[in-house]
């Protein structure tokens, strides 16, 4: 199962990565909550893959900064 949360990793890396280029190449300011969103998801699933030490309430504070993130970017796209 580690192996599926390794892949899972990467991918929300490549995600983050494709939301720097949206923001940069096609200049869509939502690229950047996309990107800030995924990198935040990268470093919430590696403190739980690596067993990192990180207070739960920093967790909590940056999991609602990529919904919010996610949402204004969704929002952003919807209204295009």
């Amino acid at each position: 199962m580690q192996v599926l949360q390794i892949v899972s990793v990467v991918l929300e890396a490549v995600i983050a990565s494709l939301g720097v280029r949206v923001a940069l190449l096609k200049k869509k300011s939502y690229g950047w909550c996309i990107a800030l969103t995924f990198a935040i998801y990268v470093f919430y699933d590696s403190v739980y893959l690596f067993d990192l030490q990180v207070g739960a309430g920093l967790m909590k504070i940056l999991f609602f900064i990529a919904t919010i993130s996610m949402l204004w970017s969704v929002w952003r796209i919807y209204k295009e």
